[in-house]
C-alpha cells in the first residue's frame, strides 16, 4: 500500500470516528434535554398540586401561629398583642373601610402590613412567609395603608395640658405643657440621583420625620417627607407654617416658645 493510499484510509477512518462521536454527543444532548424537560414538568406538576391543595392550609396555619397561639408570638412578629391586633382589625373594617377579598381575610392583610413595618421585610420575604405573590403583597399593603390613614382622628389624640393636680414626677414641673416633640430618621429607598439629598449626617439614606407625643406617649402630630439632609429646625418651621399647620392652643406654655421661632 502506498503512502498516499494510507493517508486516504486514515482520513476516512478519522472521518467515521468524528461522525460517530458527533452522533453520540447529539444523542446525549437530546437525552439531557428530555430529562431536564421531564424534571421541569414534574416540578410544575408538584407546584400546581401544592398551590391547589395545600396552599390555603399553609396560609391559614402561618396566620394561626402568629395571631392565635399566644401573645408572645403575636408581639414578636407584629409588635402588638392579640387584643390590640383584634382592635386594629375592627377599626380597619368599620372606620378605615377595609374589606375582605375573595381569598384574603382582613387579619391576613393587617398581619402582612405590620410584618413589613415591624421588621423592614422585603416584598419577596413576606410573599414567601404568607405564600402570596409579590403583586398581592404590594396591593394589600397599600390598601391597609390607606385604611390606616383614615384612622388619624382616632390614632392622633388631643392632648391635655399638665395642670396643678399632676403627680407624675416627670411632668409635674412643666405646668401647661402639652407634650414633647423630636425628629427621627426613617430609612427609605430612593433613586441614585436623589441619594445625595436624602443622605443624613450619619451617612444613611432616610427621611427626617417630626413626631409630637403627649405625656402618655400617644402621637399628636407627625410630619414626614423631608429629606434626611434637612435640619430639624427647617422641618419644625415647615410644620408651623406649611399647608398642614401644626397648631398649638393659646395659653399653653409651648405657644410662647413657638411664636419666638424664626
Amino acid at each position: 500500500m502506498t503512502i498516499k493510499r494510507r493517508h486516504v484510509v486514515l482520513f476516512m477512518m478519522l472521518h467515521q470516528i468524528l461522525c460517530q462521536s458527533f452522533l453520540i454527543l447529539l444523542l446525549l444532548r437530546r437525552h439531557r434535554q428530555k430529562k431536564r424537560a421531564r424534571r421541569l414538568r414534574d416540578i410544575r406538576r408538584k407546584t400546581a398540586s401544592y398551590s391547589m391543595t395545600q396552599r390555603i392550609n399553609v396560609q391559614m396555619n402561618h396566620l394561626h401561629r402568629i395571631t392565635e397561639v399566644g401573645d408572645v408570638q403575636c408581639v414578636v412578629n407584629l409588635r402588638m398583642n392579640r387584643n390590640a391586633f383584634a382592635r386594629l382589625c375592627f377599626l380597619l373594617t368599620h372606620v378605615g373601610g377595609l374589606v375582605e377579598s375573595r381569598y384574603v381575610r382582613i387579619e391576613e392583610k393587617a398581619a402582612m402590613f405590620l410584618s413589613i413595618l415591624a421588621h423592614h421585610k422585603k416584598n419577596r420575604v413576606v410573599g414567601h412567609d404568607y405564600v402570596r405573590s409579590g403583586h398581592t403583597i404590594s396591593t394589600y399593603f397599600h390598601e391597609v395603608l390607606q385604611s390606616i390613614l383614615m384612622l388619624h382622628p382616632i390614632l392622633l389624640v388631643k392632648p391635655s395640658p399638665v395642670d396643678d393636680t399632676c403627680t407624675d414626677e416627670s411632668w409635674k414641673w412643666f405646668k401647661g405643657c402639652l407634650g414633647a416633640l423630636d425628629g427621627t430618621y426613617v430609612s427609605v429607598h430612593v433613586p441614585i440621583t436623589e441619594k445625595a439629598r436624602y443622605r443624613t449626617r450619619k451617612g444613611t439614606i432616610a427621611v427626617n420625620v417630626l413626631g409630637v407625643c403627649d405625656r402618655d406617649m400617644k402621637f399628636i402630630y407627625a410630619l414626614t417627607g423631608w429629606e434626611g439632609s434637612a435640619a430639624d429646625a427647617r422641618v419644625l418651621r415647615d410644620a408651623l407654617n406649611g399647608d398642614d399647620v401644626f397648631k398649638v392652643p393659646r395659653g399653653s406654655s409651648s405657644s410662647n416658645l413657638y411664636q419666638t421661632l424664626p
